[in-house]
């Protein structure tokens, strides 16, 4: 059944949107609504003008005829900002003090709305990056893991700190605790991580960095790369931590268990992602 343009416009915007980091055939499009290469060629680049202007992401388009349309998800600097400022504000509250200079994030990593943008900020960092995995450990960087991989197309392998009977046999690494320089141990089953991969790891929060460490060290034992660290907030640490090369979206400043009060501000994000020139959006 041949289909209106307004109709048609919807539902493409529709099926690329849920299908980001995939190639679709003109020939597919054409196929579905029963319509001509040209005019589906038209459509796309409506769509492509509107993702950019709107700053949800890019459209590329392939020519020849092996040809067709991938979506890339994307947040511009201003909505990135915008959401980094308001979590800021979100995290300063007094009773979200948690003893240990921790700070209760459940609620916000719980919110649909949260987790959604969360993903999209992540995702736009590595942009231009092979990613095969995005690795996190149990159980708090499940859904940021969760919501990264849903817009990178890639499958979420989950670390823990006991093995499970359902998973198989496992790989585990002893690790140090950054904050409690403590022995601890994780595991991963073998089936989770196919040997080779570009690994991106998550995490809701880091202190000492002992975890990521671990899972560092994980990623080793599967003959794989690390491709990045980002956490969604890290917290003031001063000893020396044991991760590097790190991007957290929230860094605490302060924390004051006294009168409870908090000091929130950005991480190294938005330097890191936006101060370099942006030549694949452009």
């Amino acid at each position: 059944m041949k289909t209106r343009r307004s109709d048609r416009l919807i539902d493409m915007t529709r099926y690329l949107l849920e299908r980001p980091h995939t190639l679709i055939s003109l020939t597919f499009f054409a196929d579905r609504y029963e319509s001509a290469k040209s005019s589906i060629s038209e459509d796309l680049s409506i769509i492509k003008r509107t993702f950019k202007y709107r700053g949800i992401g890019i459209l590329e388009t392939i020519p020849g005829a092996a040809g067709g349309a991938r979506y890339i998800p994307s947040i511009s600097e201003e909505e990135a900002r915008k959401f980094i400022t308001d979590m800021t504000k979100e995290l300063s509250e007094k009773d979200r003090l948690l003893p240990g200079g921790y700070v209760y994030l459940s609620d916000l990593l719980g919110r649909p709305d949260v987790l959604r943008q969360v993903g999209r900020v992540i995702a736009r960092q590595y942009i231009d990056k092979q990613i095969d995995a995005v690795m996190t450990v149990a159980t708090k960087g499940v859904p940021i893991a969760q919501s990264v991989s849903s817009y990178l197309n890639v499958p979420f392998v989950i670390v823990r700190r006991d093995s499970k009977i359902t998973e198989g046999s496992t790989v585990s690494v002893n690790y140090v605790s950054g904050s409690s320089e403590r022995i601890e141990k994780m595991e991963l089953s073998k089936r989770s991580l196919k040997r080779g991969s570009h690994v991106l790891v998550v995490d809701d929060f880091m202190k000492g960095g002992g975890t990521v460490n671990g899972m560092k060290s994980m990623i080793e034992e599967f003959e794989s790369k690390l491709v990045g660290i980002t956490v969604f907030a890290e917290g003031a640490f001063e000893g020396h931590r044991m991760v590097d090369e790190y991007t957290s979206l929230l860094k605490v400043d302060k924390v004051n268990t006294l009168d409870k009060a908090i000091h929130v501000s950005p991480g190294n994000y938005l330097e890191k992602v936006f101060e370099q020139t942006d030549s694949k959006v452009d």
